[in-house]
């Protein structure tokens, strides 16, 4: 992966409000033996990321502690100090990336799984389409929690629908967001000047960005991930128990 250039946000900002231990942040939580926080950050060096930003906020000293003691100052903090949202988030990072005009890779802290298999392909197909947003889907039975890829009759991604914001036909869809996306620099962040806080959950979503690039016809794709186990989102104890149930039965999509 060296051949493209790209840097990396990280969000990791989450309180963890249905974990046990409500003074540890989320991505603190282990997976396989080790933080989640880390198996994202050696991700995104395993790709050759050139810059990596983890944006932080609850308990932020846990996390920068922690991360700079086990990857020294190859990771950078921005700070979220109020939860509104992913785009919110993801504008935290923008003092960090002035003026940078190629790709931006966008991980959650919470997302343990991802292979570098999968998301060189996503990288790539970015690339190869010339997409302004390329967003990683997967299709599974129960698409619970997760929002919904809403496409166009000829297949190009239209929108995303956060699950609270979604009718009973956007529900039955199976088609799911992963949160994990690589966008042309510049682009995004002209798209998060346009997005607003009308929504069921009153935050800035980062997929309303969308609407921004097809009112303007720029392209946005999508690469499906071929197992559902790599884009677990760890958001219950449950959902942990789950991920870690998946490493031990699928323990040979996890070897790089």
């Amino acid at each position: 992966m060296n051949r493209t250039q790209f840097s990396t946000i990280v969000l990791a900002a989450g309180k963890g409000k249905r974990m046990k231990n409500p003074d540890l942040p989320k991505v603190m939580y282990k997976v396989n033996g080790k933080p989640m926080i880390d198996h994202v950050v050696e991700l995104a060096i395993a790709l050759g990321s050139q810059e990596i930003i983890a944006v932080v906020g609850f308990k932020k000293e846990i996390v920068i502690d922690h991360i700079t003691a086990t990857f020294g100052n190859r990771v950078k903090f921005a700070t979220q100090f109020e939860q509104l949202g992913t785009g919110h988030a993801v504008m935290q990072a923008k003092p960090l990336l002035e003026d940078y005009d190629k790709d931006v890779l966008v991980l959650s802290g919470d997302v343990p799984l991802l292979t570098k298999r999968t998301m060189a392909e996503l990288i790539r197909h970015h690339r190869d389409t010339n997409a302004v947003m390329t967003v990683l889907t997967a299709y599974v039975d129960d698409p619970t929690g997760y929002g919904r890829m809403i496409r166009m009759p000829d297949g190009a991604v239209d929108r995303i629908v956060e699950e609270k914001d979604a009718n009973i036909e956007e529900r039955s869809i199976r088609e799911i967001n992963s949160g994990i996306y690589v966008f042309k620099a510049r682009p995004l962040f002209e798209a998060l000047k346009h997005i607003d806080r009308n929504n069921a959950q009153n935050e800035y979503y980062l997929t309303d960005v969308l609407h921004y690039y097809t009112h303007h016809g720029m392209r946005v794709s999508a690469v499906r991930a071929q197992h559902f186990d790599e884009i677990r989102g760890v958001n219950t104890i449950e959902q942990l128990d789950e991920a870690e149930k998946a490493v031990r039965i699928n323990s040979h999509l996890f070897r790089e």
